[in-house]
């Protein structure tokens, strides 16, 4: 009787493993089409003029230089912002607030935040940014709009993070003679950077790939701008989420699209790969 258990167990235990490393085939197999794919449709295109120059009908040049910074500039301007916001909020949340009910009810609303759709958060800075604070459409509209969006992300993976800190931690520090600022800063936060640099590349993935919000409120020009002339208003700029839907929606132009998005998956790429050795930086430098 025991033998048979055993020998239908084992036959369970191989087809569940059979199952898990069938999906996990498929999914590689569909994340290498999908780039193999990208790569095939978009490289023929791709060229040190298209991504050098601007777009203009009177010289007949198609380049995405504008998109490209405007989209470094929505980064930067939104993680300059963001990321002294949300973690921030979340050491107060965890470190620092008592009435532990407001802090489930806080969490409550960050996950709900996570949840609305972009196009709701892009009518919302459309009526706020835009029209209320006379910004117009602009790079800073739209960054202040991917602020919000991206705020909830932040707080909830700084927070998690530093939930996973023993207690132990803090009340060693706090035994030497530290004080709370001084424990976290030197003990927490090190301790919570995997935490902060996962947000931060969720975050800027969001970043990257929204457009939907942007529309309301950064506009579509291709407008090329220094990094100052960002942060004022009426400046408006298409990112490079922007373009691939205006060359593939708009134009019928798919062979432009798909090189707006093999350079969007490489900049991810770079971007994402930046965040993993500032955060590998950052742990070497808590060691020493």
């Amino acid at each position: 009787m025991k033998d048979e258990i055993s020998k239908k167990r084992k036959i369970k235990i191989a087809l569940l493993n059979t199952l898990v490393y069938l999906s996990a085939g498929i999914m590689i197999l569909m994340l290498v089409g999908i780039i193999g794919y990208i790569f095939y449709r978009g490289l023929p295109e791709l060229s040190l003029e298209f991504l050098t120059s601007a777009p203009s009908l009177v010289n007949d040049t198609v380049g995405i230089l504008p998109n490209i910074l405007n989209t470094v500039y929505i980064i930067l301007i939104t993680l300059v912002i963001v990321l002294p916001l949300g973690v921030g909020a979340a050491i107060y949340l965890n470190e620092y607030a008592k009435n532990k009910r407001l802090v489930k009810i806080i969490e409550s609303a960050t996950e709900t935040l996570s949840g609305i759709p972009s196009i709701i958060y892009g009518l919302v800075g459309m009526l706020i940014f835009v029209q209320f604070c006379s910004l117009g459409t602009s790079l800073i509209a739209g960054a202040l709009t991917l602020v919000i969006m991206t705020l909830p992300t932040i707080i909830r993976t700084t927070q998690e993070s530093l939930k996973t800190i023993p207690n132990s931690y803090r009340e060693g520090s706090l035994a030497l003679g530290a004080g709370k600022w001084h424990m976290i800063r030197t003990v927490v936060l090190p301790s919570a950077v995997d935490g902060i640099v996962t947000g931060c590349i969720l975050s800027v993935g969001r970043i990257i790939g929204e457009s939907a919000a942007l529309l309301f409120t950064a506009g579509m020009a291709n407008n090329l701008f220094y990094i100052f002339e960002s942060f004022l208003p009426e400046k408006a700029g298409s990112t490079l989420t922007v373009a691939l839907y205006m060359y593939a929606k708009e134009r019928g132009e798919f062979e432009i699209a798909f090189t707006i998005a093999l350079i969007l998956m490489l900049l991810t790429f770079i971007i994402n790969l930046s965040a993993k050795f500032a955060g590998r930086a950052l742990r070497k430098r808590k060691e020493k």
